[in-house]
């Protein structure tokens, strides 16, 4: 509990740190935003006015606090780019929450593709002693993991969906409508953020196991009458799969917080397109949260990775 405790004081000592900084790095950059929203036939009584709702005639301190204490009640302010009807701008809250079930479900598929790929490929290497294979699936990862992400969606469009037909490329379907149809275009995107997470995954778990075959415990297990098979798979892959861990928490990490290139590239209305979208038009409310959301996740998928660590391995004690 005491450990807990610590880890939910970091979390939000760093929520604030990052929600001050964000705050404050959109007060000094240069522009009119009520200008961007009204445009330039505006009356100075209108821009008087939306500046007035929006707040921005309050000190910076009062803004920021009011921001706040909105969130924590789970009010983010509203878009200054999208709106319901003309009169109506777009709670960010629920701008926000059409896109993340996207990000969500593609991370999901990606980092399940992830499993069940890289860690019977890792340890399939680290067992097999043909020079032949180890040369095969040495130049397969390195290719994987050297081409571009953009470039590989594309690879990934036009194989599965020009040639093989697939499916239709740039028919994006919405989970509301179909959502067995929103899986199936999901699981292309995911095939190529996957493809060059499996090729790191799978080359950092051989080589962790490599490394403890020649440990002294493992000749040990040897000597007590252990099978290869109960070695490798109760010994030595449980211990090699410590820094692997860290490695599927950074992937997990970055997945979840919005593949921008991917999304892009396959026209998903995920967080990643949604977050280029509001910096390029300064819809600074929108950024803030998502900066937000991105820091939140980061931090709890690393404090979910200690935990992981404490149960492969018990002999870890965090103080």
């Amino acid at each position: 509990m005491k450990y807990l405790g610590k880890k939910i004081i970091t979390l939000i000592m760093t929520l604030f740190l990052v929600s001050v900084a964000a705050f404050l790095a959109f007060q000094i950059i240069p522009g009119d935003v009520v200008m961007s929203i009204l445009g330039t036939e505006a009356t100075p009584e209108r821009e008087e006015q939306l500046r007035e709702e929006l707040g921005f005639n309050d000190p910076p301190a009062v803004r920021y606090f009011n921001w706040m204490r909105g969130v924590a009640k789970g009010d983010f302010g509203v878009s200054y780019r999208y709106s319901k009807n003309m009169n109506e701008m777009m709670p960010v809250a629920e701008l926000i929450g059409d896109k993340l079930p996207v990000t969500l479900w593609l991370a999901a598929l990606a980092f399940v593709l992830i499993i069940l790929v890289s860690i019977p490929l890792g340890v399939l290497w680290a067992r097999s002693g043909s020079r032949l294979l180890d040369a095969v699936l040495g130049v397969a990862t390195q290719a994987a993991m050297a081409v571009p992400s953009f470039f590989l969606g594309i690879l990934v469009t036009y194989v599965f969906g020009i040639v093989l037909k697939l499916f239709a490329p740039g028919g994006y379907i919405s989970y509301e409508e179909d959502f067995t149809g929103f899986l199936g275009y999901l699981l292309f995107p995911a095939l190529s953020i996957a493809i060059p997470k499996i090729a790191m995954t799978a080359r950092f778990l051989r080589n962790s196991m490599l490394t403890e075959v020649d440990t002294d415990y493992v000749r040990t297990a040897y000597s007590k009458g252990c099978t290869k098979k109960r070695v490798m798979y109760a010994h030595v892959l449980r211990n090699a799969m410590m820094p692997v861990v860290t490695f599927l928490g950074m992937i997990v990490a970055e997945i979840v917080a919005g593949s921008i290139v991917i999304e892009q590239v396959f026209g998903l209305p995920g967080i990643g397109r949604l977050l280029i979208s509001a910096i390029s038009t300064r819809d600074f409310p929108v950024v803030q949260i998502l900066i937000l959301y991105i820091t939140s996740v980061v931090i709890i998928v690393y404090y979910l990775v200690d935990m992981i660590y404490r149960l492969i391995d018990p002999r870890i004690s965090v103080k």
